[in-house]
């Protein structure tokens, strides 16, 4: 029988992490490093449960107390080790922990997918009303789309994690979107990867037309919402 050495081990335990990079070989001192990030891949992790338990037991306050749902769906997601790497390099920083928690704050994901505009606002104003989680950033979107039509509602916050060593405080982003500024979001991702070699002023303009007439809609279904709240 083979004996496996520290050095299989290391590779075995960081596999998956590479797996979709169809990587064969990886250098002694890059795996050190995943290996470190993979210590910390669980602080994370836990800073997106916090969020979603808080944001369904909001949904569910609504629910039962004020029939409205509010939140249509919630999507996590946590950055692999190797993604992390990349993307600190990639901006000219040392691949460790420390820059990752200083100069990434995304690492961490949320995704709220919201049924009206306005309960986008009613979320993020009941989140950041909260004491124990601390805004970092805020990026209104809606009020101000960019360039190329995207909107949505963007939040950094310190989320307070609790471990047998103490609090930690970890950044989220999340994005609250409606379910059409999702639709346009994701089909307008798809589309940019399927064109990179490819895209030209006119499919910018017909994205960026799609989006007005998505946020229009969204507007209509407000007023809409709005007005049957008022005849019941």
């Amino acid at each position: 029988m083979k004996r496996t050495t520290k050095r299989d081990r290391k590779t075995i335990e960081t596999s998956y992490i590479v797996q979709d990079y169809r990587l064969i070989d990886i250098p002694e001192d890059l795996i050190e490093v995943m290996n470190t990030f993979l210590k910390t891949e669980n602080l994370y992790m836990a800073a997106t449960r916090v969020i979603r338990t808080r944001l369904e037991n909001l949904n569910d306050d609504f629910t039962y107390n004020r029939q409205h749902n509010p939140i249509h769906q919630i999507r996590t997601r946590v950055k692999s080790p190797l993604s992390i790497i990349e993307k600190l390099v990639r901006r000219g920083y040392e691949p460790t922990i420390r820059s990752a928690r200083l100069y990434l704050t995304d690492i961490a994901g949320v995704r709220v997918i919201c049924s009206y505009i306005e309960d986008i606002y009613l979320i993020a104003s009941l989140l950041t009303s909260d004491e124990d989680i601390k805004v970092v950033r805020i990026s209104d979107y809606i009020k101000e789309p960019k360039s190329n039509g995207y909107r949505s509602y963007h939040l950094i916050v310190a989320i307070p994690v609790f471990l047998s060593t103490g609090i930690e405080y970890v950044n989220v982003e999340i994005q609250l979107r409606t379910i059409a500024m999702d639709f346009w979001a994701s089909l307008e991702h798809h589309l940019n990867y399927k064109q990179v070699s490819r895209k030209n002023q006119k499919i910018a303009q017909e994205l960026k037309d799609c989006a007005q007439i998505i946020a229009e809609t969204d507007l209509r279904m407000q007023r809409l919402y709005n007005q049957s709240k008022f005849e019941e």
